[in-house]
C-alpha cells in the first residue's frame, strides 16, 4: 500500500512533506508527489492533509 494524492484536491499546502517520515513526498509541478518506491503506507500524511487530498491504497 502506498500513498495516492488527488491532484485536483491537492492545495500545495506542504503539509503532507513535512510529516513523511520516509521523505517520499515532494513537490512537483504545484502538485504534491509520492516516490512509491520510497513510501512506507503508514498513512500519516493522510492524517496531516487538511485538504483530503491524499489516500492510502
Amino acid at each position: 500500500m502506498v500513498a495516492k494524492i488527488n491532484a485536483n484536491s491537492c492545495k500545495c499546502c506542504g503539509s503532507c512533506i513535512g510529516e513523511c517520515p520516509a521523505s517520499a513526498i515532494s513537490l512537483n509541478d504545484d502538485v504534491a508527489f509520492v516516490e512509491e518506491d520510497e513510501c512506507i503506507g503508514c498513512g500519516i500524511c493522510k492524517d496531516t492533509c487538511p485538504h483530503g487530498a491524499i489516500t492510502i491504497d
